[in-house]
């Protein structure tokens, strides 16, 4: 609609300093020391819901960082949009290979850069200003309620608990996020799923304190050494994962998905080339994408042990350890996984070391069905401001509650992200178009609006 388009032309420059300043705090769940920073930024959260318009904005403490939730009813009668996002981030180390600091939001070439710009306050933050788009233009169609949590990134331990106790304050007919990507501009797509999560930590004891490596190197097990053997017989010459059982629950996708998948437009060369790796790599018989999407992994997410400063030290360390996640597709359980590997890790440790394998946090899998009222206004929407209709794709990414907000509220998933694979989520330098945000401030009122009429 015209109205909105000349509201958001009017308003833009504030729409984009008021993320600015979301960015700019350190809301990061996975720190302490950042405990205070989490408080400020939800309270940021809950002013920037009841400045767009949203009737009450409430802070609800956990056992570990709040929840804020906000809502504007205006007709009980009228279909309700329950909105999740997270305001928490991931750390933004390493440090020293951003161009920019982390929460100091730089924009260059038309893109913001700071840790959070598209995962997930740029997202979520698009659903406040359209609300205030909406409610200054006196075109709201749907009641809106919000739930943003800060510990997304941390495994939401504090969610389930939040969400069976206010079933009630939660009621609604679907639930909107936007913490997803899309394939490009030009391509739009959304996501009808994501994977699910099992995160692992192993630790790999060998003598009982570190050694002098050329008094006793020869003579005594390397815990570094055996960790490596133990995670590089995690897959074989075919890069398919060798634990037994892994694959016993997942559903195989049919010919007919994987030709559609096959659709996408996709450039391996280019694809290589923009993370500058010679090659690709995965499981044989299967493409990229499918390698993203359809199908599970697993993946060392960090492996430390001995002397890593700066200089040579002869060390035979004592310990080793790893951080090790596996990316879940439909229907496997974190849980069975996670057993799964933890049984793995602990029966194949070598002579001369033990092992100690614990779990971290985990998620299931999540498909949104394309026939439904709400992915039909999703894609109607996208539609709408795009000119083209989007490409139905699975998300290789994880979103933990999911599952819990289906099994809780009895509520479809609909994900409308606006980001790009390219952002660099959880890396050094993660950007998020100005373009995007901006684009998905218009897009989103279109699902209110094709959402409540199809109601």
């Amino acid at each position: 609609m015209q109205v909105w388009k000349d509201y958001q032309e009017k308003n833009k420059d504030r729409f984009l300093e008021e993320l600015l300043a979301l960015l700019r705090i350190p809301s990061v769940s996975a720190r302490t020391e950042n405990k205070n920073d989490m408080l400020t930024c939800a309270e940021a959260v809950k002013k920037g819901l009841l400045d767009a318009g949203a009737t009450t904005a409430t802070i609800y403490p956990t056992e570990g960082h709040p929840i804020v939730y906000g809502e504007k009813i205006i007709d009980p009668a009228l279909p309700t949009v329950l909105v999740y996002g997270h305001y928490d981030v991931q750390p933004a180390d390493p440090l020293e290979l951003w161009n920019s600091g982390p929460f100091d939001p730089v924009i260059k070439d038309g893109k913001i850069y700071a840790r959070g710009s598209a995962d997930d306050k740029g997202q979520f933050y698009m659903h406040v200003k359209a609300l205030e788009t909406m409610v200054e233009t006196g075109t709201l169609s749907t009641n809106i309620k919000f739930l943003i949590e800060g510990e997304e990134e941390v495994g939401s331990p504090n969610l389930a608990t939040f969400v069976k106790a206010n079933k009630a304050l939660l009621d609604a007919n679907v639930i909107l996020i936007s913490d997803t990507s899309m394939i490009s501009m030009e391509n739009p797509s959304i996501d009808i799923g994501v994977r699910g999560l099992s995160y692992i930590e192993v630790e790999v004891t060998g003598p009982n304190r570190d050694l002098h490596s050329g008094v006793y190197g020869g003579a005594v097990a390397n815990p570094i050494t055996m960790l490596s053997k133990m995670i590089a017989s995690c897959h074989d010459e075919n890069n398919h994962i060798t634990i037994p059982g892994f694959y016993d629950d997942v559903v195989e996708s049919t010919d007919i998905e994987r030709a559609k998948m096959a659709e996408a437009p996709f450039d391996a060369t280019e694809y290589a080339k923009d993370l500058g790796v010679q090659t690709l790599w995965g499981e044989k018989g299967y493409s990229s994408n499918e390698r993203t999407g359809i199908r599970p992994t697993l993946e060392v997410n960090g492996i430390w042990g001995g002397y890593t400063g700066e200089g040579a030290k002869t060390v035979l360390p004592s310990k080793a350890f790893a951080k090790i996640s596996c990316r879940l597709v439909p229907n496997q359980s974190s849980e069975v996984i996670t057993e799964k590997i933890i049984n793995y890790f602990t029966s194949i440790a070598p002579a001369g070391v033990t092992v100690k394998a614990s779990e971290h946090h985990g998620g299931e899998p999540y498909m949104t069905p394309i026939d439904s009222k709400e992915y039909q206004a999703a894609a109607s929407a996208i539609a709408a401001t795009f000119g083209k209709d989007p490409i139905p794709v699975r998300g290789g990414g994880s979103i933990p509650i999911c599952a819990l907000f289906e099994k809780e509220l009895g509520l479809k998933i609909v994900f409308m992200g606006f980001g790009l694979d390219s952002d660099n989520l959880h890396s050094p330098n993660e950007k998020f178009d100005i373009v995007n945000f901006y684009k998905g401030i218009e897009t989103i009122p279109y699902f209110h609006q094709f959402y409540a009429s199809s109601k």
